[in-house]
């Protein structure tokens, strides 16, 4: 495990310190960042059904997956031999009519549960309108958790935060190797190649893990797209590239963006760069806990005012813990009307 039983016991007692405030009894969490974070359970497995539950009235909470993938649960979850519960490959992808969660809702069944309020993650990327439906045929009450467990997982212990500074460390590898690798004459997928070898090679110290997201490079005509990835194309003289790259150890994560430019930028590019430099490290010096996210981004908004420089997207966002597609928690915004205060540890 990579984290002691009692922080595993603890992020469950916090999660059901939520439960209790939300009205839910039994949480089915379906993220494989939320089922990580409150066992510890990790493995390319989320291609397929597979869930933690968390049940007021028990201890442990409950591992549910492929019977391939259950000898990983003991080997990464703090989780006894009991509350590991794998169904056969027939409820894979099956074509008579078997679904995994048909064996989610016999677990549930098994542990008198079935008349339960429910918390479910409505709006994940791995929670299917037919696991809905599924669960929804019985007696059973719903309510959206889905950022419940996300919620709790924003604030990060002393452990999460040095693997965290460990994906920085990563992060500043690989951001000096992609800014070497781009040059006139290159093929952004060469650069990507060297990109994705830096993160996987991590330091000398300690290696890294996959991100949660490929690296990002739009380059040229491209370079208003920020979530295209990369070609065979070369790079050319006198164009901008962009790099969105993330270290990760341990699947916490540490992005950085920057942008390059293949010759001598243009005076306003070199302007806005100094403005943009400046509007940050006020904005650095503003950050501390007790400020809201809106706060924060309007500091930035009038910093760059200042020169003329409009920013329509947000400014940043809470990330760490996290799984393909995405390394951001979705909890918290620095753009205008997200009201969610700054505590230590975020």
């Amino acid at each position: 495990m990579l984290f002691t039983e009692k922080e595993y016991e603890q992020r469950v007692k916090k999660t059901k310190k939520r439960m209790e405030e939300a009205g839910i009894e039994v949480l089915i969490a379906t993220h494989p960042a939320n089922m990580n974070y409150l066992t510890g359970y990790d493995g390319w497995s989320f291609y397929v059904h597979q869930c933690v539950i968390v049940s007021l009235d028990q201890d442990e909470p409950v591992w549910i997956g492929r019977n391939m993938d259950g000898n990983a649960a003991k080997v990464t979850t703090f989780l006894s031999e009991e509350n590991i519960r794998s169904y056969a490959d027939d409820y894979v992808h099956s074509p008579v009519g078997k679904h995994p969660i048909d064996f989610v809702v016999d677990v549930i069944k098994d542990k008198g549960w079935e008349d339960k309020v429910f918390g479910v993650e409505m709006d994940q990327f791995y929670f299917t309108h037919k696991t809905y439906q599924i669960l929804n045929d019985s007696n059973a009450r719903f309510k959206d958790a889905t950022f419940l467990v996300a919620k709790v997982r924003a604030i990060k212990s002393a452990q999460e935060i040095e693997f965290m500074k460990r994906a920085g460390k990563i992060a500043e590898k690989v951001m000096k190797i992609g800014i070497d690798s781009v040059n006139v004459g290159v093929r952004e997928c060469d650069a990507a190649a060297e990109i994705s070898h830096a993160q996987i090679s991590g330091t000398e110290e300690f290696g890294g893990d996959y991100p949660a997201i490929v690296p990002l490079m739009p380059a040229g005509d491209g370079i208003d797209a920020p979530h295209l990835t990369w070609s065979d194309r070369r790079y050319q003289e006198n164009e901008p590239v962009i790099l969105e790259l993330s270290g990760c150890y341990n699947r916490y994560h540490a992005p950085i963006a920057r942008t390059v430019y293949l010759g001598e930028a243009p005076q306003r590019m070199q302007e806005i760069t100094e403005l943009v430099i400046e509007g940050l490290e006020e904005t650095l010096d503003f950050i501390k806990p007790g400020v809201t996210c809106e706060a924060v981004e309007e500091k930035w908004r009038n910093s760059i005012a200042k020169g003329g420089l409009v920013d329509a997207s947000r400014l940043g966002y809470a990330f760490g813990l996290n799984y393909p597609p995405d390394w951001g928690e979705q909890v918290a915004s620095m753009r205008p009307k997200d009201k969610t205060v700054l505590q230590e540890n975020m």
